[in-house]
């Protein structure tokens, strides 16, 4: 409820979008992110995945700028300015601006200067990404799997919730380990992780819709030949393969990292868990008024606990990373997976 109050007051999107967005439980999922974290800053967390949605489903996907690359990245970067500038005299009569100035003063607020400027920047990511995509629903067009990845890895809008996990048990990673290879690595792998499941449980909403839409699952139908049944059996054994590695490589820097690492790592658990979650429960996927057939129960054992890179070039480098001990191992079990 104060996350649907929030949005009336910002009157963030039309009132059709808003009462969609309302009705999405997005105040669920942000609790299921920080299950034990300071409530101001779940609530934080709720108003601005409830924003970004407003950004994504009202600018990107279902407004005129999403087929105009150029107007939406001038909108974007105003949007950004308010972002790093609150006071800032910037779209001083837009609600989304309006709702980012409110954001950014609690980010000020629960966060420190350096998680802010990270929010930013991770905000900047996010915007530029979508832009790329933009320029793909102008043309009618669909990215190669490589591209694609690379895109999904910004505009899935995970690394924008990174610093609130911090935020969010009152703590700040030191750059020597936030910024390590292996824990870079770490992150991108949940964020993988976390776009793919969200591909495959939205691709019943987004393939249904009038509009263009991209997908993993149409990516791997446009540019593989895959029927949608072994196009939905690829992804998963994508996203297996990849949660079998970020637990092995997790469980390592677990047992080598700070306290700090350890609680990060956990919070990276749970926005995958409460992602796959909120994702087989909200309306905005389980589509009542056309039900997709999403699972209501999940595996515990991988369909894929390969140890070989995905043929992606730009994530290949992850595998690179265990200890030869770790690599050789066995696979630790896989994150539920739909059945």
């Amino acid at each position: 409820m104060q996350t649907a109050a929030w949005a009336e007051t910002f009157r963030i999107g039309s009132d059709e979008l808003r009462g969609r967005l309302v009705a999405q439980t997005i105040g669920t999922f942000s609790a299921r992110i920080l299950p034990e974290g300071r409530e101001e800053v779940v609530s934080l967390l709720a108003d601005f995945i409830l924003w970004l949605f407003g950004v994504d489903d009202g600018h990107c996907e279902e407004g005129e700028l999403g087929h105009r690359p150029g107007d939406l990245a001038g909108e974007l970067h105003r949007l950004l300015r308010v972002a790093q500038n609150p006071e800032a005299p910037v779209l001083l009569d837009d609600p989304l601006a309006a709702g980012l100035r409110d954001l950014r003063l609690r980010v000020d607020r629960y966060g420190t200067a350096g998680q802010a400027a990270r929010w930013v920047d991770a905000l900047r990511e996010y915007f530029f990404s979508v832009v790329w995509e933009a320029s793909h629903r102008r043309d009618g067009t669909v990215p190669d799997l490589n591209d694609y990845t690379l895109m999904r890895l910004y505009d899935g809008a995970t690394s924008v919730v990174l610093p609130m996990l911090e935020m969010g048990y009152g703590f700040e990673l030191q750059p020597h380990e936030r910024d390590a290879t292996a824990v870079r690595a770490a992150t991108e792998m949940a964020s993988f992780i976390i776009t793919w499941d969200n591909d495959i449980l939205s691709h019943h909403k987004e393939s249904r819709a009038t509009g263009y839409y991209l997908n993993a699952l149409r990516v791997l139908e446009e540019h593989d030949g895959l029927s949608p049944e072994k196009a939905l059996e690829t992804a998963i054994s994508q996203r297996d393969r990849v949660m079998t590695l970020y637990m092995r490589l997790t469980g390592h820097l677990s047992e080598h990292g700070s306290p700090q690492l350890r609680q990060y790592l956990r919070s990276l658990g749970h926005f995958i868990r409460g992602a796959q979650d909120w994702g087989i429960t909200s309306v905005r996927y389980t589509t009542p008024e056309d039900p997709a057939d999403i699972p209501s129960f999940f595996r515990d054992t991988p369909v894929d606990a390969g140890h070989e890179p995905l043929g992606i070039p730009v994530v290949s480098w992850w595998w690179d990373l265990l200890p030869r001990s770790s690599r050789a191992g066995g696979a630790a079990g896989a994150a539920p997976q739909p059945a």
